[in-house]
């Protein structure tokens, strides 16, 4: 029998579950889910026959090993600061792992003792990253077959409620890990235009955005996101001139987002003594210059940030609960952990409503030979069930289980440490995504 590990049961990982246990019945596997809330682990596994819930903490470096030796396969859904460490275990166990998260940076200098040892270290295996890089690969091998190279590579990535979802201001719900949306965008952001290199700081990032246009779902905001040269090299797209991934949002999110970043709310790294006791207004009152004349801190933050006192920020702020007397709690150490718990507090998806996920590729083809330009869009939509699975656990959940299949199956043999640019990893894997309705739909127009 086989033997399945999951490390997180997360808001993304109740669809990889529930493939994976499904997958057990059929192919005499065993699925374990380790996660610090056992309770949330036990109500993924639902009693499955298959199935095994297991109280874990990633700091027990005992526990973490005795698991890792039992399994065939790992599954890493914890947050991405313990991607390396789940790494190096697997490696020492020789065992392969898949990721949702970016490739860190040190993982990737795995790949060598990672081929020694026979085991595949997969990265980057979710929606975003993880289809968008397959499909991506996909259309670009189908464009090199006709003869033609990309000399425009746009690429977009949200989850998002669904349109009909108007429950707060910023048109936003929290359907996968906070800290992914606090944190984002921190590295700030690499990309080209014609030709020209952009370096974004992240105090610019959230005042670089542009309007996009997705069919049949409506006009968002995109904002550089992390480093898109990397993918220019990783795709093999030598004569590009504009290379951009964005990440797409309501319009309004990135005004209020940008402010947020500017006052330093966004920081994981500095433990701040007795945060939990302190009410939200003094929270933000750190972030401040020294005030000897009153404590009326509204007009003060809107003066520090040069945004209108009355406007639509400080709306948003208000409603945040930024300004609030109440004792902030919680097991909270730094700012952005503070951040975290508002947004969870206030931006839960409501009930009976649904997420959607939106992948969006614009890429312009030269065909030399022909004589010819051409523009493909190719875009995925889908919608979360209401009350049910969301759209963000499905597509991010779903490429990850696959891959894990086809590695116990023996129909994916890769060794190393790979992303999803790999034609044996995203062909299969795509095909069964098409199965699971995760489908494309693609648009091409001539151009001059």
């Amino acid at each position: 029998m086989k033997n399945v590990l999951i490390l997180g049961a997360g808001q993304s990982s109740p669809f990889l579950i529930s493939y994976m246990l499904e997958q057990a019945d059929k192919y005499d596997w065993h699925v374990t889910v380790a996660d610090y809330n056992y309770d949330a682990a036990c109500s993924k596994v639902c009693s499955h026959p298959r199935g095994e819930a297991v109280q874990f903490d990633v700091n027990d470096e005992n526990l973490r090993n005795s698991l890792i030796q039992k399994a065939d396969i790992v599954l890493n859904f914890l947050a991405p600061p313990f991607q390396y460490l789940i790494a190096l275990d697997c490696l020492t166990n020789s065992k392969s792992v898949i990721s949702a998260s970016y490739e860190n940076s040190r993982v990737g200098l795995l790949n060598n003792d990672a081929k020694r040892k026979g085991i595949l270290i997969l990265n980057e295996m979710g929606l975003d990253p993880g289809i968008d890089h397959m499909s991506a690969m996909s259309l670009i091998q189908r464009i090199r077959d006709k003869g033609g190279y990309i000399s425009s590579f746009v690429s977009y990535g949200s989850g998002v409620p669904a349109p009909e979802v108007k429950s707060n201001p910023l048109n936003y719900c929290i359907t996968w890990n906070p800290r992914n949306v606090v944190m984002a965008g921190d590295v700030g952001a690499l990309y080209m235009e014609q030709e020209q290199m952009k370096l974004l700081p992240y105090e610019q990032l959230f005042h670089r955005t542009w309007n996009v246009e997705i069919e049949d779902v409506g006009t968002f905001e995109a904002y550089p996101n992390r480093d898109s040269l990397v993918y220019q090299e990783l795709f093999k797209l030598g004569k590009v001139k504009t290379m951009v991934r964005g990440t797409l949002r309501y319009p309004g999110w990135s005004e209020t987002w940008a402010q947020i970043v500017k006052l330093g709310i966004p920081n994981e790294y500095l433990k701040i003594p007795n945060l939990d006791k302190m009410t939200y207004r003094e929270f933000i009152e750190m972030f401040l210059p020294l005030n000897a004349n009153g404590n009326n801190i509204e007009p003060r933050i809107a003066n520090f940030l040069k945004i209108s006192p009355t406007g639509r920020i400080m709306e948003n702020f208000k409603w945040l609960g930024l300004f609030s007397d109440e004792i902030i709690g919680g097991n909270v150490k730094t700012a952005a952990e503070v951040m975290q718990k508002i947004l969870i507090e206030k931006m839960p998806l409501p009930e009976g409503a649904r997420d959607m996920v939106i992948l969006a590729h614009e890429i312009v083809a030269e065909y030399p030979e022909q004589n010819k330009r051409e523009k493909y869009v190719s875009t995925l939509v889908n919608y979360g069930v209401p009350n049910g699975i969301t759209a963000i656990a499905k597509t991010v959940g779903a490429p990850a289980g696959i891959a894990a299949k086809l590695i116990l199956l023996g129909e994916l043999k890769l060794t190393g440490t790979h992303i999803p640019t790999h034609p044996d990893i995203y062909q299969k894997v795509l095909k069964e995504l098409g199965e699971l309705n995760l489908k494309f739909v693609e648009k091409v127009k001539e151009i001059e």
